[in-house]
């Protein structure tokens, strides 16, 4: 039996199809995001396979970069809901999209670790959330990134990406 409550994307979004976060993505990564017994930040491990290698025994850089967009972007989305009283997944749907995602690459991301990717709103919760978000591979920080989502109607930005809108 699982006693892990359900993850913020099977909650808000069990039809998602994003590859790094989407529930419903036939070959993605599934990735699951937790609020942290701390109440502050939002908690996400993944095990990175070869596929996604960079140079010999490293995580390829922009894995790093879809992992940290994916959960920060999950954080920005939980402090909404949870700034409105509502639980993920109420009517209407919050969404947010990246404004500007700005990683720091510390050190080397080695294979063969889960990471753990820790993530926190800082500052006000409004239309623009700034989210800090840091990565460890056991106990060393590997990546840290200040990125900035913002919350959208994602109806209205897809018509207006194809130029409808």
């Amino acid at each position: 039996m699982n006693d892990q409550p359900l993850s913020l994307q099977a909650m808000a979004a069990p039809d998602g199809t994003c590859y790094g976060c989407g529930c419903s993505h036939p070959s993605g990564l599934h990735l699951q995001s937790h609020w942290h017994a701390d109440g502050i930040h939002l908690v996400c491990r993944h095990a990175p396979d070869s596929t996604f290698s960079g140079w010999p025994g490293l995580v390829y850089g922009g894995l790093l970069a879809m992992l940290v967009d994916c959960h920060s972007n999950w954080t920005a989305m939980a402090y909404h809901y949870r700034h409105e009283g509502r639980a993920p997944g109420s009517l209407p749907r919050i969404d947010c999209v990246t404004g500007t995602l700005n990683l720091t690459y510390l050190k080397p991301t080695p294979m063969g670790f889960e990471l753990l990717l820790k993530a926190r709103v800082e500052g006000e919760v409004g239309r623009k959330s700034r989210v800090i978000c840091e990565v460890w591979a056991g106990d060393v920080l590997t990546v840290t990134a200040d990125s900035v989502f913002v919350r959208v109607d994602t109806e209205k930005l897809k018509l207006k990406a194809h130029g409808q809108g």
